[in-house]
C-alpha cells in the first residue's frame, strides 16, 4: 500500500470509528485556498474539525507531532472559511486522528482532542 493509499485508509477509518462513536460527518476532504480539512464532524455540542495522521508503528514521532504550527494555522484558516459559508452555534474544535496502520489494516485510532486552537 503505498503513502496515498494508507492516508486514505486512515481517513475512512476515522470517519467509522467517529460515526460509531455518535458523531456525524458533515464533510470530508473539504479544501479552499489555504489548504485541507480531512474531517468535519459534529456531535450534540461540537463542531470538530479533524486532522488525520496515519503512520506505521514504531515511528520515532508520534503523528499529532507532524502537526506543526503552520499546518495548524492553515487547518484554522480553512476552517474559517468552512464556517463562513456554514455558520454553526455549536462550540469549535480542533482534534488529531492519530492512526497507527500495519500490514494494510488500521491498528489503533487515538483521538486527540482539543488538539489545538
Amino acid at each position: 500500500m503505498n503513502k496515498s493509499d494508507t492516508g486514505k485508509l486512515g481517513e475512512l477509518e476515522t470517519a467509522r470509528h467517529l460515526r460509531r462513536n455518535g458523531y456525524n460527518i458533515v464533510a470530508a476532504n473539504y479544501h479552499s485556498r489555504f489548504g485541507e480539512l480531512d474531517i468535519v464532524a459534529e456531535d450534540k455540542k461540537n463542531l470538530c474539525f479533524v486532522e488525520v495522521k496515519t503512520r506505521s508503528p514504531g515511528q520515532m514521532f508520534s503523528p499529532a507531532d507532524s502537526v506543526t504550527a503552520a499546518k495548524r494555522k492553515k487547518i484554522v484558516s480553512t476552517a474559517n472559511l468552512f464556517l463562513s459559508q456554514y455558520p454553526t452555534k455549536k462550540n469549535i474544535r480542533f482534534d488529531i486522528a492519530e492512526v497507527i496502520v500495519e500490514n494494510d489494516a488500521v491498528k489503533s485510532i487515538n483521538l486527540i482532542e482539543n488538539a489545538f486552537e
